[in-house]
């Protein structure tokens, strides 16, 4: 079964009893904690992925890294995930249960991509136009920055982009004359 699959349907199960104990919440800002902390840290990704590192030890890391920052209820579950040998996704289940949660609240994802740090009122302009486009309660930004650009912005919702972008507007300039 592909890993999407299996991560999704234990996402959804620790989703379900997240919010039947009222804490969907705290196990969403926990999930993100754990997603990023994967990402940001190589070494504790591949031993927990590494097939030849016992259950017991992979166990062992998770507790040591995680226990003092995470509900007990999450380590109750990656200690669940342990048990299956299922510890090599708990990163894809971290990401689904993340995308679900999102999903169950109508948060949205935006990426800004600018030239330099975006302002408050910016943020806010870029919020408009974001939920114009979607059905979403609220909107969480990623920014980054792009010195290529020269300046304007591009916004990426989902699989829709705007380029406002100064680079864009003068491609299109150029196109205008060659034609």
């Amino acid at each position: 079964m592909a890993v999407a699959t299996v991560a999704a349907r234990y996402a959804k199960s620790l989703l379900d009893l997240a919010k039947e104990q009222g804490i969907a919440e705290t196990m969403y800002t926990d999930m993100k904690f754990v997603k990023q902390t994967l990402a940001k840290n190589r070494q504790l990704a591949v031993v927990l992925k590494n097939p030849i590192v016992r259950a017991e030890k992979k166990n062992a890391v998770m507790k040591a890294v995680f226990a003092s920052r995470l509900n007990p209820l999450a380590m109750s579950f990656f200690q669940i995930i342990a048990n299956k040998n299922r510890e090599a996704i708990i990163d894809a289940i971290a990401d689904q249960f993340v995308i679900q949660y999102e999903v169950l609240k109508q948060v949205e994802r935006a990426t800004i991509i600018t030239t330099m740090p975006l302002t408050d009122a910016l943020r806010d302009q870029f919020r408009a136009i974001v939920m114009k486009y979607t059905t979403g309660k609220t909107v969480e930004f990623e920014e980054k920055i792009d010195p290529n650009l020269i300046g304007g912005y591009i916004l990426r919702v989902g699989d829709q982009q705007i380029d406002g972008s100064i680079r864009s507007q003068l491609n299109d300039i150029r196109l205008q004359f060659m034609n």
